[in-house]
């Protein structure tokens, strides 16, 4: 009883308080409940008798069932966050999770799409049937504009602002930006909403969502991982590709044809530029044409 009323607590804290994503909140309470069934032999432990040897225990047991080193920083993360929370609330003198340490993560970049590739996959969309239509300006959407997928789902009609070449989305933490978009974006936008929405009928709460299900329900995560997925494998892609790979070769294809890293950060809606840095990698071969570009010793005299 304890336990949840606390990850109640905690979970109005991380929304009102830290202004988290309800994913992310999602996350955080995921892993509390993973250190609560780990515990659940002893009815006498609560939130605030537990200590630091017996977490300590709970994450060498997690280590051994999880080889991701990701997954177990994130899970050592949530507990500091947690138990930090109930030092706040005064519930607690000590965080017995601040001693943990957390495993080297190092760089991770996920798989970028060529531009070409980005292509065959849009010319290998069906647009013989309605969610063809749909499918292709999903990708044109994520690819035009670095959308994450939480932020492709909730797109409205009336966050488009088409005529000024912008979008408003709505990103993590509740926060506000405005994303530009190009003609070429808005041309497949408009076509899908003038030809293939406009007949559907939305289900309550759904009149203004942009992006429908053929039941004129609002598409879900899962579902846009779905087609993606399904969408690739038929063009013959053989990387990995889910919509965080066109928000990442979105920013990638932006830094190599001259963008600024702090335009980008604001299109993708990093809070730290330090993100967009690690987000935004370069290739060895765009590092040696700088090189030979721009520095003294490396450019020809005439």
């Amino acid at each position: 009883m304890e336990w949840n009323q606390e990850i109640h607590n905690f979970q109005e804290y991380l929304l009102l308080e830290k202004g988290l994503s309800q994913n992310t909140q999602l996350a955080y309470i995921r892993d509390i409940k993973k250190l609560i069934k780990f515990t659940e032999h002893d009815t006498s432990i609560t939130p605030y008798t537990i200590d630091r040897f017996l977490i300590q225990d709970f994450i060498y047991d997690f280590a051994k069932k999880s080889s991701s080193a990701k997954s177990q920083a994130r899970v050592i993360s949530s507990l500091k966050s947690f138990f930090k929370f109930l030092q706040i609330e005064e519930k607690r003198q000590d965080n017995p999770a601040e001693l943990l340490e957390s495993p080297k993560i190092g760089l991770y970049l996920p798989d970028v799409l060529s531009h070409e590739e980005v292509v065959t996959i849009i010319q290998s969309i069906d647009l013989s049937q309605s969610e063809g239509e749909r499918n292709r300006t999903i990708i044109e959407t994520l690819y035009g504009c670095g959308l994450r997928v939480s932020e492709l789902i909730n797109l409205r009609l009336s966050d488009l602002y088409l005529d000024e070449n912008f979008i408003r989305v709505i990103g993590k933490g509740n926060k506000q930006r405005l994303v530009p978009v190009s003609d070429w974006t808005i041309k497949y936008i408009n076509l899908y909403k003038d030809s293939i929405r406009i007949h559907l009928n939305p289900k309550p709460k759904c009149e203004d969502i942009l992006f429908l299900n053929r039941r004129g329900g609002q598409l879900t995560r899962e579902m846009i991982f779905i087609i993606i997925k399904n969408i690739a494998e038929k063009a013959g892609i053989k990387k990995k590709v889910s919509p965080h790979t066109f928000r990442h070769s979105f920013a990638t294809v932006l830094l190599k044809n001259g963008a600024d890293l702090r335009s980008i950060q604001q299109m993708l809606g990093h809070e730290s530029i330090t993100t967009t840095e690690i987000y935004t990698h370069l290739d060895s071969q765009q590092l040696r044409d700088t090189i030979e570009k721009y520095h003294p010793f490396s450019i020809k005299k005439g």
